[in-house]
């Protein structure tokens, strides 16, 4: 036995996933779409995310950074934390059970963008991505408009905040702070063909 152990520990790890394996990492369809919303907090995006869903209906899934990782896990956000192999589990469960996801949260880009950019490789639809580009002066006033505005203080909205944290590649659109939430949403719908394609039956 031990001369069997020894044998496979000196052999070398292959250079190459099987074509197996690589077709079983690829998740949805052609025609499924994946989009991705990132932004700093209070930019708007749970309110551009679920106006996608009731523009479009069934069959949209929502994937939310803060409902995973602050209310399923309680965790914080830093490198390698358990919810970003969960929201990347997710997304391709919901895609391959046939739903267009939305995938949406604050989604640093040094903390989540490899997980993203292996999603959006592994993805047989077209993937779209959007960054709601909002100054910090506006991200305070309309943080003082929500239910969590007392719980959450300037201070920590600073330490939050990170100017234009977009992807490499050009991988995201950048929207402004001077489209409305009607506007991104019709703008996102039109982008990414949702807005011809029917609800689905599921």
């Amino acid at each position: 036995m031990a001369r069997v152990t020894a044998r496979l520990s000196r052999r070398a790890p292959p250079r190459k996933a099987p074509a197996a394996i690589l077709r079983w990492m690829r998740v949805g369809t052609r025609q499924t779409r994946l989009v991705v919303l990132r932004g700093n907090s209070a930019s708007g995006k749970s309110s551009v995310a679920a106006g996608i869903r009731a523009r479009f209906g069934r069959g949209l899934a929502l994937v939310a950074q803060d409902n995973l990782r602050r209310v399923v896990l309680r965790e914080r956000d830093r490198p390698d934390a358990a919810n970003i192999g969960l929201i990347d589990t997710v997304a391709r469960y919901a895609l391959d059970a046939g739903y267009h996801v939305v995938v949406e949260g604050i989604l640093y880009a040094d903390h989540y963008g490899a997980m993203l950019a292996r999603l959006r490789a592994d993805h047989r639809g077209p993937t779209h991505g959007y960054y709601l580009d909002v100054p910090f002066g506006e991200t305070l006033a309309r943080h003082a408009t929500k239910p969590i505005a007392g719980e959450v203080s300037e201070a920590d909205l600073r330490d939050w905040y990170r100017h234009r944290d977009l992807l490499p590649g050009g991988a995201e659109t950048v929207v402004g702070a001077g489209s409305s939430l009607a506007e991104t949403v019709e703008h996102i719908m039109r982008d990414t063909g949702l807005a011809v394609l029917p609800p689905l039956d599921l």
